[in-house]
């Protein structure tokens, strides 16, 4: 387990550290850039949840295979959904999209422009990146994975001094949010590269992007009756953080500005509960599919244990020093407040959110994928989005009260999660 778990942690964090430095580094140039960058990612956001389809069901079912010890030479060649349709759509519709919200001319500016390159020339990159990331890993090559996520990181990183500080004596001046994205682009792309020729050079990964036979239809139907229902998941979680996210828009840009750095913060606390459930999926994948479940059913519970031990630890160490914290991010008296604030509050969040990561993973790793799925699209809209109208709009409390709902979202459904787990339910959903 620890094999699969660390060098995803080290990875996920790496990863957030350097989307700080980003965030950061844009705080610099200007603070309508980031709460307009801060917006459209989300729908970047949702635009990767629909290639998760193929990403997470492939890598479940493959999971599976690999520990019956069955062949997976079929699933080695589930072709990549393009991404080119997504991208035009993304052109199509950014104006009108970006007119739904209450923006300052300054924030629509640096929305307009993130979401037109990330979001739109990038959408196919992701997409491949996406799905050659999870091949690498469900074979247990997260290693692999950790050190192409640091080149793609620190090029991304040169890119946005480039991008937000310009390079004078080569003439070359800032550009802004559209510099940021067009660094991401090509950061991302060279990832894509990198891990291609890692997929061809490994003889026990028989996957080809391209030249790929056909694949029977029942494999396609097993993939897709884990990944349809598990991004449908996802979908629903963003679509209510957009739904949040307009709301916050109404109360300001300090406010907006409030949520996107306490959610950088919150991204290292939560880093350990997200790899610990992306590796107990793999890892219950192969318990299953080995026929070893009651093994499955209490490591889970240790997994789950640690997880959350790690996460309540980093949130109150947070709010110890989050005054430096806070500073490296803004002066502004009003948005240092609110954040702070938040910040308190997150202790709810991340205790719900470690419990939904880890179990929700083993419930999926199992094959049992339509309760979690259902019940959180019920719990999302009818507590998270719900308690964020209530107290943030209706009773006045602002981004606190969206806050609010967030956390009581997370917790309850996290704690319903462990009894769905208890239950052994799971154990009659298995794929092989």
């Amino acid at each position: 387990m620890m094999q699969l778990a660390l060098p995803l942690i080290a990875e996920n964090f790496f990863r957030t550290l350097v989307s700080s430095v980003d965030t950061f580094m844009l705080s610099s140039y200007s603070g309508d850039a980031v709460a307009g960058v801060g917006l459209v990612s989300q729908w970047v956001f949702f635009i990767q949840v629909l290639f998760n389809v193929i990403c997470i069901g492939s890598g479940i079912v493959l999971a599976q295979f690999i520990g019956a010890k069955k062949s997976n030479d079929e699933l080695n060649h589930v072709a990549i959904i393009s991404g080119f349709l997504f991208m035009i759509i993304i052109l199509l519709i950014t104006g009108p999209l970006l007119s739904l919200y209450t923006l300052e001319p300054a924030v629509r500016d640096s929305a307009y422009d993130y979401f037109m390159i990330y979001g739109g020339i990038g959408v196919p990159i992701t997409a491949i990146s996406m799905f050659q990331t999870r091949i690498l890993q469900t074979y247990s090559y997260t290693k692999e994975t950790l050190i192409i996520t640091i080149i793609v990181n620190i090029l991304n990183v040169i890119g946005n001094v480039i991008a937000i500080y310009g390079v004078p004596f080569l003439g070359i001046a800032p550009s802004g949010a559209a510099g940021v994205a067009g660094a991401s682009v090509f950061s991302t792309f060279v990832g894509c590269i990198v891990m291609f020729f890692m997929i061809r050079n490994r003889k026990d990964i028989q996957f080809r992007i391209f030249n790929s036979p056909k694949v029977p239809p029942h494999i396609y139907k097993m993939i897709l009756s884990i990944g349809i229902p598990t991004a449908g998941e996802n979908l629903a979680y963003n679509i209510a953080q957009i739904v949040i996210m307009a709301m916050i828009t109404s109360m300001g840009t300090s406010a907006m500005q409030s949520q996107v750095y306490t959610q950088t913060i919150l991204r290292f606390v939560f880093a350990i509960a997200s790899s610990t459930g992306a590796a107990v999926q793999i890892k219950v994948g192969y318990y299953v599919g080995a026929g070893e479940k009651n093994t499955a059913y209490k490591n889970v519970f240790k997994y789950s244990a640690i997880a959350t031990s790690c996460s309540m630890f980093l949130i109150l160490l947070v709010n110890l020093i989050k005054a430096p914290i806070i500073g490296f991010f803004t002066s502004d008296p009003e948005v240092y407040v609110l954040t702070s604030r938040l910040l308190v509050y997150s202790i709810l969040v991340e205790f719900g959110r470690s419990l939904n990561l880890v179990l929700v993973g083993a419930l999926k790793g199992a094959g049992d994928v339509k309760f979690p799925v259902g019940y959180g699209v019920i719990s999302m809209w009818g507590i998270m989005v719900f308690l964020s109208w209530l107290l943030g709009i209706h009773f006045g409390l602002g981004v606190v009260g969206c806050w609010l709902g967030i956390g009581s979202d997370e917790t309850s459904r996290g704690i319903v999660m462990f009894f769905r787990w208890r239950s052994k339910r799971w154990q009659s959903k298995s794929l092989v």
